[in-house]
């Protein structure tokens, strides 16, 4: 799957008979990523692709976007983090909601992360902004709620992958965001959650998940993050050198866990009975159930936030 460059709109495939994939990329390959890994393209290829399957790259950050006619060839959509807002209105982000909304419609399966995560929350009718504890950078541990949500793990014989052997209450990964989901979409189930962020993922229905860390970054595309931010006076140096504490003290994310959750979405197993995090009666109580309703009470008091459903009326068109 890995290529040493790859143009603007990108195709890689293995031999077999493998799925078809969209690869939405909302952000520009910085030269750490082009000279390590040949551009962001092959980071998310080698991550979330098996052997004989087929990825077709577009950058939709500079407007490039897969014609109307070939949506229904794709088994699923992937739309990469940015260092755009998801709230924004550049010409390129309202169309790439009005996307997802058509995927939504058709049932493709659609896997956001970070800005995706946001921009997926976004367009199915949710609201985000920026974080009010600012930002979070470096490896994070999260909880996962106690969801029907995760049924996608189960494989058509009801088996896991060995990634996936479950109960487990956490998972560390990932995080570079200043930006967050505060409401998820109707309809709409938090999957995991944080100290630092109350919806660290989400799924609607079995075709739509949203994490908002990087399941598919390395601890050394952490560390360059880190010293980019740093350097262009983003991020103050102390939370950099917290950062990189943190990405030490927790052993670095559960990168093998992540992944291959993503990849069980995103090939499209059938729905079951979620047995990921199903707690024993007498801790039953250390979990909370984080539906859509609390999690948006869980900010009654916040300030002002963004709405941004793009429905009709919004303004987004």
């Amino acid at each position: 799957l890995l290529l040493p460059g790859v143009p603007a709109t990108m195709t890689a495939a293995t031999g077999g008979a493998g799925r078809r994939y969209a690869l939405l990329l909302a952000l520009k390959d910085s030269e750490y990523a082009k000279k390590a890994y040949g551009g962001y393209y092959n980071v998310f290829a080698a991550a979330f692709g098996e052997q004989g399957d087929q990825w077709d790259g577009y950058r939709v950050v500079d407007g490039e976007f897969p014609a109307a006619e070939d949506l229904a060839l794709y088994d699923g959509f992937v739309v990469t983090g940015s260092p755009y807002d998801a709230y924004g209105d550049e010409p390129w982000i309202r169309r790439l909601c009005r996307l997802v909304q058509t995927l939504h419609a058709m049932r493709k399966r659609v896997l956001g992360v970070c800005f995706g995560h946001q921009l997926l929350c976004r367009a199915l009718g949710g609201r985000v902004g920026k974080s009010t504890t600012g930002w979070d950078v470096g490896v994070r541990k999260v909880t996962l709620a106690p969801q029907e949500g995760f049924g996608f793990l189960l494989s058509n014989g009801g088996l896991l992958d060995q990634e996936l052997l479950l109960p487990r209450r956490s998972a560390s990964i990932i995080e570079v965001h200043q930006d967050e989901v505060w409401e998820i979409p109707p309809g709409a189930r938090v999957l995991a959650y944080s100290e630092k962020t109350r919806v660290e993922a989400f799924t609607l229905g079995d075709h739509a998940l949203g994490v908002q860390g990087h399941p598919e970054y390395t601890l050394d595309i952490l560390h360059n993050l880190i010293d980019r931010l740093v350097n262009d006076g983003s991020i103050q140096r102390r939370l950099g050198e917290d950062a990189r504490r943190t990405a030490a003290e927790t052993g670095g994310p559960d990168r093998a866990f992540w992944t291959a959750l993503c990849k069980r979405f995103l090939r499209g197993q059938p729905q079951a009975t979620s047995i990921i995090n199903r707690p024993a009666a007498a801790a039953g109580a250390l979990v909370p159930d984080v539906t859509a309703s609390r999690a948006a009470g869980c900010f009654a008091a916040a300030p002002t936030l963004h709405q941004l459903a793009c429905t009709a009326g919004t303004g987004i068109n």
